[in-house]
């Protein structure tokens, strides 16, 4: 959709620091990325503070008040659909999503996780990497599949766990490492730059690797 404003949905459950990032991101000259609206399955999620300081919609879709996983899916779907938006991202939202729900937004849904996927998917992340006593860690964006934390990666950054590190330390500099490559991955998309294809994530029509494009530090 290159020459026109790409509309993003983010979906969130907590601070909102990532769609506080991307709302910085869309106000640098020639970005394409107007953010849309933002939804929120809790009531104290700060990230709707943050969305309303920019002027930007909010929602909130209270997941406890329906009768399962897939009638909540249901409505957030309606919700999200209402917004007319080209991308959807999930920025911390805390639900695992249904498989209608994923596949009703292929090629367009995207996802952050605290790890260098496909290590440590789920939680606890920086604490698993300190337990592996691994010398590299990070945060992976990537495309959301119906396999948890599976889709095809898009960008990566790999940072390097220091001596004397604890789950607290790396947890803050993977976070700041987030607030680089979302908004990337966001502005490749609303460039017409990044599509999912039949066999994973391609950036300017090329296959990126399984790894996705890496950024070291």
């Amino acid at each position: 959709m290159p020459n026109a404003l790409c509309n993003v949905l983010v979906l969130l459950s907590g601070s909102g620091s990532n769609l506080q990032a991307l709302i910085d991101s869309s106000h640098t000259e020639g970005s394409q990325v107007r953010v849309c609206g933002v939804i929120a399955n809790r009531a104290d999620a700060y990230g709707l503070q943050r969305a309303e300081a920019a002027g930007i919609a909010t929602a909130l879709l209270d997941h406890t008040g329906f009768d399962g996983r897939e009638a909540f899916d249901t409505a957030l779907m309606a919700l999200i659909d209402g917004f007319r938006p080209d991308l959807v991202i999930l920025a911390g939202f805390m639900r695992i999503l249904s498989g209608d729900f994923v596949r009703h937004y292929q090629g367009r849904l995207l996802n952050i996780h605290p790890s260098l996927l496909p290590l440590y998917k789920g939680l606890h992340t920086h604490q698993r990497a300190l337990d592996a006593g691994d010398t590299e860690h990070g945060c992976s964006v990537h495309f959301v599949t119906e396999e948890l934390d599976g889709g095809p990666l898009v960008v990566q950054a790999v940072i390097p766990v220091e001596p004397g590190d604890t789950a607290q330390s790396l947890a803050q500099r993977v976070h700041h490492q987030e607030h680089q490559i979302y908004p990337l991955a966001v502005r490749w998309f609303a460039e017409g730059r990044l599509r999912l294809g039949d066999q994973g994530a391609l950036l300017d029509g090329l296959p990126l690797p399984a790894s996705g494009h890496l950024i070291r530090l």
